[in-house]
């Protein structure tokens, strides 16, 4: 049986490895994208998302969402780690297609109701989008069958200070509201992502496998490696985001512990992911373990077959 899903994403390398990944699981039913700032700003995660689906021949709803954390000024998108346009080097043309007229927040709401029970919500940015949604329908939590989020850290330290992965550390605001309100959610956080390395030899060989959208990733995961060389800490780059979305398809691929959370939303430690017991909150599933080999050959067997 596929599941129903929506990506909340931010495009972003590794963004494109996991709508292609996606797009590609035949357990997969991808019904939208919605977009929001991060890698890039809004409007550009909005004409990444659109391009990555005309690239594909998808056409499926693209809504865009807001523009800035919930009570944070807006951050400059990661260019070092992305490229300025969201692909590395990659000049990317302006789209076809536009977005619809709803905003992220109101079309989340809208079909949590229409696939009440049944879709899936993976977040792979910051969660911006998701806290509105919550703010705009107190049941837009209960209308979800999960949410499988790509952020945090338990025990893994950071990635874009020592303490905060990057995702939370960009709106912490929105994540510690998202963790408090009770949704049947699984974090897919640095304690696995970091684990799930791929090297310039992966990205080559799918290239062989699918030369237009396979070459296109291995065309933006040349930048990607580099700047993970340049930090010197993989020899290769983090699947961080597709590891999210395998786990919205393989569950069982991931070992988890349940977690009361909350975030530091302010000071050095900024953006960083606490257990607290004391919570009354609904726990949080976060994945602590991996298949990494597992993951990295569910995502190639399909990505693979793209054409």
């Amino acid at each position: 049986m596929t599941i129903k899903l929506i990506i909340d994403t931010d495009p972003g390398i590794d963004d494109a490895m996991a709508l292609f990944y996606a797009i590609a699981d035949p357990e997969v039913d991808l019904l939208a994208l919605t977009t929001v700032f991060g890698n890039v700003t809004t409007p550009q995660a909005t004409r990444n998302a659109l391009f990555l689906l005309e690239t594909a021949a998808v056409n499926i709803p693209v809504a865009e969402g807001l523009s800035k954390p919930r009570e944070l000024p807006a951050y400059p998108p990661s260019s070092h780690v992305h490229g300025a346009e969201g692909f590395g080097t990659l000049d990317v043309p302006t789209p076809q297609g536009k977005a619809v007229s709803e905003t992220a927040p109101e079309f989340l709401v809208r079909m949590a109701r229409a696939y009440k029970g049944e879709l899936v919500l993976c977040p792979i940015g910051p969660l911006t989008n998701i806290a509105a949604a919550m703010d705009l329908d107190p049941e837009f939590c209960r209308n979800l069958k999960r949410m499988v989020i790509m952020g945090g850290s338990l025990r893994a330290g950071g990635n874009i200070t020592p303490a905060a992965e990057a995702n939370i550390y960009h709106d912490p605001h929105a994540a510690d509201f998202v963790f408090n309100y009770g949704c049947n959610i699984t974090l897919v956080g640095l304690d696995v992502t970091n684990r799930v390395i791929c090297p310039r030899s992966y990205f080559a060989q799918l290239a062989e496998q699918s030369p237009k959208l396979g070459g296109l990733l291995h065309q933006m995961a040349e930048f990607y490696i580099d700047f993970y060389e340049t930090v010197g800490k993989f020899n290769g780059c983090g699947m961080h985001d597709p590891s999210a979305l395998v786990a919205c398809a393989a569950p069982n691929l991931f070992v988890t512990e349940d977690h009361h959370l909350r975030v530091i939303c302010s000071g050095e430690r900024s953006g960083e992911t606490v257990s607290d017991p004391n919570l009354s909150s609904e726990p949080v599933k976060v994945c602590v373990d991996v298949d990494i080999a597992a993951v990295k050959k569910i995502f190639f067997k399909n990505v693979a077959k793209l054409a």
